[in-house]
C-alpha cells in the first residue's frame, strides 16, 4: 500500500476507538476525524446542527443518516490525502454512501479496523471516562495530570455528558442493530481487520500498526 491509506474505524462506544484512530493517523501521517467529537463540539458552540443534535443524543440516539452524510461529505471533499475515519459509518445506508462517494471520484475504503469488547468491559470504561472540551482528547480519569488536567493540551477535562449507564446501554444497543451490518459488509468485501482492544491500549496500537506494516510490505 504505497499511497495514504482510506481507514475506517468500527467498534462500539468506549471500545477505544479515539485513542487508536489518533495513535494509527499519528503514526500514517494521515488525517483524523471523530464525529463524535466533531458533533460535541456544535452541540457546544449551538450551530443549527448542534441544535438538531442535542436532543437525538440526549436520548442515547445516533444521528439520523439525512444528517451525518452531507456532515461527512463536507469533510471529505476537504481532504487531499488518506485518512482514519471515528464513528463513520454507523450503518449500512452510511457505509453505501461513502462506497458511492468514494467511487465516483476512483476511490476506495482501504483497511476498516474493528474494535472488539464485551459490554461488561465497556460499561467499566465509561465509569473512569473523561474528555478535554479543547482538544478532545478522551481517555481515563487515571491519565490526568495534576489532579483534572488533559495530559496532552493541559486544559480541564472531564465526564463526558452522555455517560450515564442508561444512556450508554441505548448507545450501545444501537451501535449492535445498526452498525452490526456495516461489519458484514467489510467483512464480505475482505477490508475486515479486528482486533481485541481489552488488551492495554500500546498494546492495540501496536498490533494495528505491525497490520499496516504487512499491508505496505
Amino acid at each position: 500500500m504505497a499511497k495514504p491509506p482510506r481507514v475506517v474505524l468500527l467498534g462500539p462506544p468506549a471500545s477505544g476507538k479515539g485513542t487508536q484512530g489518533r495513535r494509527l493517523a499519528a503514526s500514517l501521517g494521515i488525517a483524523y476525524l471523530s464525529t463524535g467529537a466533531l458533533l460535541r463540539e456544535h452541540i457546544e458552540q449551538a450551530t443549527e446542527l448542534g441544535k438538531l443534535a442535542t436532543p437525538i443524543l440526549a436520548r442515547g440516539e445516533y444521528l439520523p443518516d439525512a444528517l451525518m452524510c452531507p456532515i461527512l461529505e463536507d469533510w471529505l471533499s476537504q481532504q487531499t490525502g488518506g485518512w482514519v475515519l471515528d464513528g463513520f459509518p454507523r450503518s449500512l445506508p452510511q457505509a453505501l454512501f461513502l462506497d458511492e462517494w468514494l467511487a465516483a471520484r476512483n476511490l476506495g475504503v482501504d483497511v476498516v479496523v474493528s474494535l472488539e469488547v464485551p459490554i461488561s468491559e465497556l460499561l467499566k470504561r465509561i465509569s473512569a471516562r473523561v474528555e478535554c472540551p479543547e482538544c478532545r482528547w478522551s481517555g481515563q480519569q487515571l491519565q490526568l495530570v495534576r489532579g483534572n488536567h488533559c495530559p496532552m493540551c493541559g486544559s480541564p477535562a472531564g465526564p463526558r455528558a452522555d455517560d450515564s449507564e442508561e444512556n450508554f446501554r441505548s448507545r450501545h444497543a444501537e451501535f449492535s442493530n445498526l452498525t452490526q451490518p456495516v461489519i458484514a459488509h467489510y467483512q464480505a468485501r475482505s477490508l475486515l481487520s479486528v482486533f481485541d482492544a481489552t488488551l492495554d491500549q500500546d498494546t492495540v496500537a501496536s498490533q494495528i500498526r505491525l497490520h499496516f506494516t504487512g499491508i505496505r510490505s
